[in-house]
């Protein structure tokens, strides 16, 4: 049923609760795991001076929350891709799905409601109102 299966990750507690449902079901069906950590640089370009440094923080963020992924792919014996990618990031989840021939999307979610939701915005959300193919959410309780 599912052969390619993208956890996009922020390295929050969020998505580590989605890494886990995504490795668990890579395993029942014999797929393949792409972990996905998007820089979102945008919202630091405005930053006169430091949007450089802060750009390669979160490359390096990324970087541990991708491994995470795959050292945990690795030990339930899963195959798993990799990769950091700059970008908006529905937006180049999207892309990637489109580009990588995933069948199923697995995100965290925080479980944020009214107010907070609305003016935070939801990555997730976001992916599962475009997405052309199924997206699992996993909700995590802060």
């Amino acid at each position: 049923m599912y052969d390619q299966i993208l956890v996009p990750t922020d390295g929050s507690p969020a998505a580590d609760a989605a890494i886990e449902h995504a490795i668990d079901l890579a395993s029942r069906y014999d797929a393949r795991v792409h972990a996905l950590y998007v820089v979102d640089g945008s919202a630091y370009s405005t930053l006169e001076a430091g949007a450089e440094i802060v750009v390669e923080a979160l490359e390096s963020e990324g970087e541990e929350a991708i491994e995470r992924v795959s050292k945990a792919a690795e030990e339930a014996g899963v195959e798993v891709v990799s990769s950091v990618v700059n970008g908006t990031a529905y937006r180049t989840i999207r892309e990637y799905v489109e580009d990588n021939g995933i069948d199923l999307v697995v995100m965290g979610t925080h479980g944020r409601q009214g107010l907070d939701r609305y003016l935070l915005g939801s990555v997730t959300e976001r992916v599962v109102r475009t997405s052309d193919v199924p997206v699992l959410t996993v909700r995590h309780e802060e």
